[in-house]
């Protein structure tokens, strides 16, 4: 049965209703605190046995999945409504809470360190506790690695003024730039992002003023940024030392549930297999008339090919794929947009970007993006259902066994999008489309391959430049250049120096090292991809499984139990690569 009629807005009553004045919101937030009030006492008082502990850790479950309920709810009113000023401060007060609840857990995890090793072992055996007994040990084990109870919570209360400031700081001098350029006579002032998205534009005259401008803007809030980013690594460093932790991928490692060696083979495995992709930029500089590319030409359109599919006909083209593959995803998709789990109206007011988010305690999931018809709104479209399915086949678990690391978590997403990205380029109804289609995926490995690996490689010499004292913009121009003529291989006739100052992730102080990540995910779903495109929809149930353990495992346990492959060697990695090298092979013979 075909999809049509659909709305093009989602439905946050089924939630709470009534929005930012929601009195059930209100209300819920009341129990949070009440919550939250009620386990930080147990905690305190608290005095091992099982029966206890396995109350204790009931409690922290529902607190959570109480707490990011209502998180979720208003980061969704923010995103549809920028102008939402109540929202804004529910998302304020929420975050003070989320504090506290984490400053809890950090007491409980000193508790639990202290629990003598049989008693805990024994504890694990019981029915409640076996099903999360990864994350319990994952807790204890990185709690003996930390301060003590004191310093953590001390550390936590200080980082909202300091470390936590500097990336608000980054926000500010960023939301307060303004880019003047004179294009076709008339003269403009670009946000950041609209500037970015300038640069994108066929025209390259367009491209390389826009990008002469927004470097000029860097350059003049420069000493801003660099102080941000000195004092966010600074903070970082210093704790490490403190902890005793030599290296600084540690944390972001530990994290992600995965090894050093993980992450080397798969560098290793990306930079022995870059000449192909280094081909593809000399043939896109060749097509648009240039000897090299510059930074401002990687993200440029081949051509003006323009397929656009309305909201019915993309939600029908993607519930078609998803049924080769998954019949249990291409379901979900279809009563995600019949029962409006997706915000996609193309309408002002709205944040940019897309994400998913999930509400545990309904348990149901919700998509905001902007969708206009393009190839690439339905990539995203796909990319995010992914995602919500991922949340769904494991709504079943216990919440502290759905807290799935960030590199993983783009394994579902980025499946769900290979596979009707895929989809586009054999439905594709002329080879300038085609062309067009295939060039926007090989951009995407690009992206995954080159610019992040770029970002990698700063980020690591920084770190290490920054413990021997604050590093001067000058220097942090000459490390990212550095890092982006290795990453691109020499194939671009400029870079960008004020990338580490323009891009976001390096401010985010919510997880240190924000680029690997979506690397592995991408790599590890294209693996993935590999094998379901041989098994077919026989792979539907390995899939899930593997889905439903990716907060239970680390990730080599995880690839050797459901894939039987060993990540911690470059070999499985190029498995991953040689699914992208196919689409750069069909573009290269295309355009011949």
């Amino acid at each position: 049965m075909l999809l049509q009629g659909l709305r093009e807005s989602w439905d946050l009553d089924s939630i709470f209703s009534g929005g930012s004045r929601s009195e059930e919101l209100l209300s819920a937030i009341s129990s949070i605190e009440a919550q939250l009030a009620a386990l930080n006492k147990k905690v305190e008082d608290f005095q091992f046995s099982e029966e206890s502990f396995q109350v204790i850790v009931k409690d922290v479950q529902e607190t959570a999945a109480l707490l990011n309920e209502c998180i979720s709810y208003v980061g969704c009113l923010a995103a549809q409504d920028v102008n939402d000023k109540q929202a804004l401060n529910l998302r304020g007060k929420l975050e003070s809470m989320n504090a506290a609840y984490t400053t809890i857990l950090v007491l409980l995890d000193n508790k639990m360190a202290e629990i003598p090793d049989e008693e805990w072992n024994e504890a694990l055996q019981s029915e409640y506790l076996s099903s999360i007994a990864f994350s319990l040990n994952e807790r204890r084990n990185l709690a003996s690695q930390k301060l003590s109870y004191e310093q953590e919570a001390l550390m936590n209360d200080l980082a909202v003024d300091g470390y936590h400031s500097w990336s608000t700081l980054y926000d500010t001098v960023v939301g307060k730039i303004g880019i003047e350029v004179e294009l076709s006579g008339k003269k403009e002032t670009l946000s950041v992002g609209q500037a970015e998205n300038r640069m994108t534009s066929a025209d390259r005259q367009e491209r390389e003023t826009v990008f002469a401008k927004y470097t000029e803007a860097w350059d003049q809030q420069g000493d801003y940024c660099a102080e941000a980013l000195n004092h966010i690594a600074g903070f970082r460093n210093s704790l490490y030392k403190h902890r005793k932790w030599d290296e600084v991928l540690k944390e972001p490692l530990d994290i992600n549930r995965m090894s050093a060696d993980t992450l080397n083979a798969m560098w290793q495995a990306i930079e022995e297999n870059k000449g192909l992709f280094v081909s593809y930029l000399d043939r896109k500089a060749s097509l648009l008339g240039l000897d090299k590319l510059s930074w401002h030409d990687v993200d440029a359109p081949l051509s003006s090919a323009d397929s656009k599919m309305s909201y019915d006909e993309a939600a029908n083209f993607i519930v078609e794929q998803f049924q080769s593959f998954s019949p249990k995803m291409a379901e979900f998709s279809k009563q995600a947009f019949e029962k409006q789990w997706i915000e996609a109206e193309d309408r002002t007011g709205k944040r940019p970007g897309g994400f998913c988010t999930g509400f545990p305690v309904k348990n149901e999931t919700r998509i905001f993006m902007t969708f206009s018809g393009t190839p690439s709104n339905v990539s995203t479209l796909a990319h995010e259902l992914g995602h919500a399915f991922h949340s769904y086949v494991m709504e079943d678990m216990p919440y502290l066994a759905t807290d799935y690391a960030m590199n993983v978590a783009e394994t579902a997403s980025t499946f769900a999008e290979m596979v009707v990205s895929d989809a586009a380029v054999k439905n594709a109804k002329t080879k300038e489309e085609k062309i067009a289609l295939l060039e926007d995926k090989a951009q995407r490995s690009v992206a995954f391959f080159m610019n992040i690996h770029a970002r990698f490689l700063f980020e690591t010499r920084f770190y290490e430049e920054r413990k021997k004292g604050l590093v001067p913009v000058e220097r942090l121009n000459e490390l990212m250049a550095e890092a982006q003529k290795e990453a691109f291989c020499g194939s671009l006739e400029s870079y960008h120096p004020y990338f580490w100052a323009s891009k976001l992730h390096f401010y985010i102080t919510d997880v240190p090292f924000y680029n690997f990540p979506y690397t592995f995910g991408y790599l590890f779903s294209a693996c993935i991809y590999a094998i379901a495109k041989i098994e077919g929809s026989s792979f539907e149930e390995k899939y899930i499984a593997l889905l439903r353990d990716t907060a239970s495992m680390t990730v080599e346990e995880l690839a050797m139990k459901h894939l039987n492959e060993d990540v911690t060697k470059p070999a499985f990695w190029k498995k991953g690569i040689e699914v992208a090298m196919e689409d750069v092979k069909e573009f290269l013979e295309l355009t011949k």
